[in-house]
């Protein structure tokens, strides 16, 4: 049972409110999981505001939904595997081989493999690396700029992972994901 309150968008407050229209106009929905963040206007914005810019940074979606995947997974986030599958297949085009590989941190592309691997190495290590994997990654073409942004989709990704397994948000999504491990 979730400890929030769900904030319903016949019930939002001004802020939130605002917010919930940004979200309509840019997404089309207000997703299940914002309307528990709208407890705190300040992390439904910090989520709509880390998303928003991510999305214009150097990881195009495809390897942006890989790595939401990834973390899901590691994360146990039925929600958030739920969501990023669909995303995955509707929006970014990934096949099914594909977004399983990225559940378990790896993908037939050598470069988003790195990428996906030095993530992993990251959230397992919470934020400490070993001096190989961040070569390993270095080799396979992966630049500074991405290493920041795998940072940062990290964080983006462990905080709607947190979100959603404390408040048990239910999925609105057709295929219900649940984590393999």
């Amino acid at each position: 049972m979730p400890e929030l309150a769900r904030i319903e968008p016949v019930a939002a407050t001004e802020e939130v409110a605002e917010l919930y229209a940004q979200m309509k106009k840019t997404i089309g929905v207000i997703p299940n999981m914002a309307q528990y963040m709208a407890n705190s206007p300040a992390v439904l914005k910090a989520w709509l505001t880390l998303s928003g810019t991510l999305n214009q940074g150097a990881l195009p979606p495809a390897v942006r939904e890989r790595l939401a995947l990834s973390t899901a997974e590691y994360n146990r986030c039925t929600y958030c595997l739920s969501a990023h599958t669909f995303l995955a297949k509707n929006v970014a085009k990934l096949d099914q081989t594909e977004i399983d590989h990225a559940r378990d941190a790896a993908s037939n592309d050598p470069h988003v493999d790195a990428i996906l691997k030095l993530s992993d190495a990251i959230a397992r290590g919470r934020g400490s690396v070993a001096k190989q994997d961040i070569e390993d990654a270095r080799q396979a073409g992966v630049t500074d700029e991405e290493i920041a942004e795998i940072i940062a989709n990290l964080a983006l990704n462990v905080l709607t992972n947190y979100f959603n397994v404390f408040t048990d948000t239910p999925s609105e999504y057709p295929e219900l994901v649940t984590p393999r491990h």
